[in-house]
């Protein structure tokens, strides 16, 4: 059995499936229901939805889309955007979906993680952290789909929020994003090393060895990718793929028998 989670992260736009580079360019990769299928045919560990433009455009999340995406989801599905209160959550979950990402509102209402925490479980609540270096390389908290700045630093913020209840951080690279470069590794260490709750990484993975370096050097619990998952390189073409599960094994057998 896999112990590491490998994790697609699917971005929703329009009720259609696309891929950002930075945050930017959203090009349109497919139909979610038709990618679900495929990661369900090569055993997935798990999925993650994220909507891009529910919470900029303030929009609720597309809940009859992820209706259908939760029907046909045979691995553990989870889902960010547009949450903004408890009766979101609760038909979220009503649905199908096992764990709910906040972003924006954690940043905006720190108390709402914590609300939500005590309503359905810590293990059910997964705080996203986007970052986004300043100028001199400082990192700096975003949210808004990257749009806003907080002035947050990532590692303070990424105590507060375990200390308010999330049960998970999805922390996300803005400046990796869809690069295929590799991951934040020094970000991934820093992190990790300030919380005691599961780090998923996420941003930048072009590689199966870079998803191996953010849980082997960085310290991550899962790894998190979209490009790698959804593109078969040099050209990015639109291929939905996912490594075989004896590849995995190998991949993280020396990590996973420290």
């Amino acid at each position: 059995m896999i112990q590491t989670r490998v994790i697609p992260c699917l971005l929703l736009r329009n009720l259609g499936l696309v891929k950002t580079v930075r945050f930017r360019k959203p090009t349109y990769v497919g139909d979610p229901i038709n990618a679900v299928k495929i990661f369900n045919d090569k055993e997935v560990d798990e999925l993650v939805f994220l909507d891009i433009t529910a919470t900029p455009e303030r929009k609720k999340p597309p809940f009859e889309l992820l209706s259908k995406i939760a029907s046909q989801c045979f691995m553990p599905l989870s889902y960010g955007g547009g949450v903004r209160d408890l009766d979101d959550m609760t038909t979220l979950f009503s649905l199908g979906v096992e764990k709910v990402v906040l972003n924006s509102i954690a940043a905006e209402d720190p108390g709402f993680v914590r609300r939500a925490a005590d309503r359905f479980g810590s293990s059910s609540v997964i705080v996203s952290i986007d970052v986004k270096k300043r100028f001199f390389g400082k990192p700096e908290v975003v949210t808004q789909g990257g749009r806003r700045k907080t002035g947050l630093d990532p590692v303070r913020f990424s105590v507060q929020m375990e200390e308010a209840g999330a049960g998970e951080l999805f922390l996300n690279s803005v400046d990796r994003d869809g690069t295929m470069e590799g991951y934040d590794l020094p970000l991934i260490r820093q992190v990790v090393g300030a919380v005691g709750v599961p780090v998923v990484a996420c941003g930048g993975a072009g590689s199966a060895d870079d998803l191996r370096r953010a849980v082997a050097d960085g310290g991550a619990s899962a790894a998190a990718a979209g490009s790698l998952f959804v593109f078969q390189m040099p050209h990015r073409a639109v291929l939905i793929n996912y490594p075989p599960a004896q590849v995995l094994r190998d991949l993280f057998r020396s990590t996973e028998s420290r």
